[in-house]
């Protein structure tokens, strides 16, 4: 069975750090394009940053969080990690991997544009 499972959310304060990870299995994951997002209350479901499939796993970042969120891999352990520095208060949400698709018009976390989410994990960024 394909899952991802999220986890390292929590309460931080603004200008803190997170690491979250997202730890795959039932699949290929070093040839799998992997997706993070986000959902805030009130707000629409937001890629976030991905992963991709090629051989180059090269790396995208929103531009609401660039240069302060990064994502990375552990190929070994079939992890895939969100490192969140600098963090704002408007951080603040669910945040959830994805896999076995590509970003669309869904405008809610989880969504049909991909197969495969995890549960989530709360960021939770206050001022």
């Amino acid at each position: 069975e394909v899952q991802l499972v999220e986890s390292g959310g929590g309460s931080v304060q603004a200008g803190g750090s997170l690491r979250l990870s997202c730890t795959a299995s039932g699949f290929t994951f070093d040839d799998s394009y992997m997706a993070w997002f986000r959902q805030a209350p009130g707000s629409d479901c937001e890629l976030v940053a991905t992963l991709s499939s090629g051989s180059s796993r090269s790396t995208y970042t929103a531009g609401s969080v660039k240069g302060r969120f990064a994502v990375s891999e552990d190929n070994a352990k079939n992890i895939v990690y969100l490192q969140m520095n600098n963090l704002k208060p408007e951080d603040s949400a669910l945040y959830y991997c994805a896999t076995d698709g590509f970003p669309g018009l869904g405008s809610r976390c989880p969504n049909p544009t991909f197969k495969t989410w995890g549960q989530g994990t709360q960021v939770t960024v206050s001022s």
